[in-house]
C-alpha cells in the first residue's frame, strides 16, 4: 500500500537523497534551490511511501486556495522517481493514493510539469501514462528549441559565418565568468528598455543560487578590454543544458559576439551534457508564438521538444 504525505523541513535529507539518485530530476529540484524563493510560494510538496516506509517518489509542489500546482517556481517538476525502483504499476498506485490524499485535503484540480525528456537521466513517463489512465488533459503546450550535441546539426550558413568572425576577433575573449554584476547591469538594461521587465531573479538571488550550485549555474562571456559585451548564465542539469538568460550590448550585437559564445558554450559543455535547450519561444500560454525568436534559435541547429502542462480535476 502507498502512503502519501507533505513534505517538511525535516524530510530535508531524505527528499535530497531521492533527488541526487533519480532518473528524472535535476539540481533545481533540490530544496537549497526551491526553497530560495519560499516566501513567494505555499509549498505542498509530496512524498510517497510503501508499506516498509521506504521513500518511492516525491513530488515538488506548491498549493493556491483548491488547486495544486508543480511547484510554481519550477520550469518542471512532477513525480521524481528514483534510478532502479517505481515502475508503471507502481506510479499507477502512487497515483491512487495520491488522488485519495488530494481530495481528503480538499484539493479540487491539479496542474501537472512533467519534466521534459532531455532531462532525463534514464527513461522516465510512467507519470504521463498514469495522468492519462486518470483523466487529466493537455493544458498548455509550448515549443523550445534544442540542439542535440551527439549529433548537432550546422549553424545556417549566415549566422556560421558571422559566428566565425566573431570568434576570431582578436580582442574578444570568450570564458567562463563570476562577475554576475556585471552581466546583470546589462541584462536588466536589455530588459527595460526592450521589454519593460526585469529579471526573474535579482542579482542577489543569482549570485546566491551560484553559490549552492557553482557547477550547475554558469556564466560565459564575451570580454573587450575588460568591457562586457555579451553574457549567457546557463543552467547544467544532468544530460542537459538550458540557456536560462542572454544579454549583450549595443557594441557586441555590431559584433555579432552572442552568435559565437553559443558555440563556445556548445564546445566547452559537450563533453558534459548530450542536449542545448535554447528554451521556449512562446505567448499568450502557447498559443502564439514568437517567429523571429523562433528562426533566431532553429538557425543554430536547433529543433522543437515539447514543455507540456496537464491539467486534471478530482
Amino acid at each position: 500500500m502507498i502512503t502519501i504525505e507533505r513534505y517538511t523541513p525535516d524530510m530535508q535529507p531524505q527528499w535530497d537523497e531521492l533527488v541526487n539518485s533519480s532518473r528524472n530530476a535535476t539540481f533545481l529540484h533540490l530544496r537549497a534551490y526551491m526553497d530560495y524563493h519560499a516566501d513567494r510560494f505555499a509549498d505542498f510538496s509530496l512524498m510517497a511511501r510503501n508499506d516498509h516506509g521506504r521513500l518511492l517518489a516525491v513530488l515538488p509542489a506548491c498549493i493556491d486556495g483548491h488547486t495544486l500546482y508543480s511547484h510554481r517556481g519550477l520550469t518542471y517538476g512532477g513525480w521524481l522517481l528514483p534510478e532502479r525502483r517505481c515502475d508503471a504499476l507502481d506510479m499507477l498506485e502512487i497515483w491512487d493514493a495520491m488522488t485519495a490524499f488530494l481530495r481528503a485535503n480538499r484539493v479540487k484540480e491539479l496542474i501537472y510539469k512533467p519534466v521534459p525528456h532531455i532531462y532525463h537521466r534514464y527513461p522516465s513517463e510512467e507519470d504521463i501514462y498514469a495522468l492519462w489512465r486518470a483523466g487529466g488533459q493537455l493544458n498548455t503546450s509550448l515549443v523550445s528549441t534544442v540542439v542535440d550535441l551527439r549529433h548537432p546539426l550546422p549553424f545556417d550558413q549566415g549566422l556560421r559565418q558571422r559566428a566565425r568572425r566573431a570568434a576570431a576577433l582578436p580582442d574578444v575573449t570568450y570564458c567562463e565568468s563570476t562577475d554576475y554584476a556585471a552581466f546583470w547591469t546589462v541584462l536588466t538594461e536589455l530588459l527595460r528598455s526592450r521589454f519593460n521587465s526585469a529579471p526573474v531573479h535579482s542579482l542577489a538571488e543569482i549570485e546566491l543560487l551560484h553559490s549552492r550550485f557553482p557547477r550547475n549555474i554558469r556564466l560565459f562571456t564575451a570580454v573587450e578590454g575588460g568591457e562586457l559585451l555579451a553574457g549567457i548564465v546557463v543552467y547544467v542539469c544532468s544530460r542537459a543544458a538550458h540557456s536560462q538568460y542572454t544579454a549583450a550590448t549595443d557594441r557586441g550585437k555590431e559584433l555579432s559576439v552572442v552568435h559565437a559564445l553559443y558555440q563556445h558554450i556548445m564546445d566547452q559543455l559537450r563533453p558534459e551534457i548530450d542536449y542545448f535547450d535554447f528554451g521556449t519561444s512562446n505567448e499568450a500560454a502557447g498559443r502564439q508564438v514568437n517567429p523571429g525568436l523562433l528562426r533566431q534559435k532553429c538557425s543554430y541547429g536547433g529543433r522543437a521538444i515539447t514543455y507540456n502542462t496537464f491539467k486534471i480535476t478530482f
